[in-house]
């Protein structure tokens, strides 16, 4: 069976879906077998010893985050050791988080407690939050 290469915009999705769901399952061994036909397909020793890459958080995660957590862009900013001009350009989008930045509000998307823990050690409760009328 030959392989064809389509973009997104030439696949039909309702049709893929219904085409998908009346075609049986392919065993294995026919699975091996068109992957051998195709010469850029992945191996298992290509996937065991490829580096994962992680997509730096867009600006509607970012802002999604700080409002998850309840904080102002300052609040946040002071909180997990950014600048407020960062946190507003990533969250405007006139700024893209790279390098340990990206990485770091990865970690904060998923253990916000665990960064507050290592970035303040010695804060024993966490702080509480303050509001408007303050």
């Amino acid at each position: 069976m030959p392989i064809v290469r389509r973009s997104r915009t030439d696949i039909d999705r309702t049709k893929l879906l219904a085409d998908l769901a009346a075609s049986r399952p392919r065993t294995e061994s026919e699975i091996d077998a068109e992957a051998a036909e195709d010469g850029n397909a992945w191996t298992a020793a290509d996937v065991a010893h490829a580096v994962p890459v992680y997509p730096p958080p867009t600006q509607a995660q970012v802002r999604a985050l700080r409002a998850r957590l309840g904080l102002s862009q300052t609040r946040f900013a002071q909180r997990f050791g950014f600048s407020v001009d960062a946190v507003q350009q990533y969250e405007q989008g006139r700024r893209i988080p790279s390098g340990p930045a990206a990485t770091l509000l990865r970690v904060i998307a998923a253990d916000p407690e665990a960064v507050i823990r290592a970035l303040h050690p010695h804060r024993t409760a966490p702080p509480e939050r303050r509001t408007d009328a303050e």
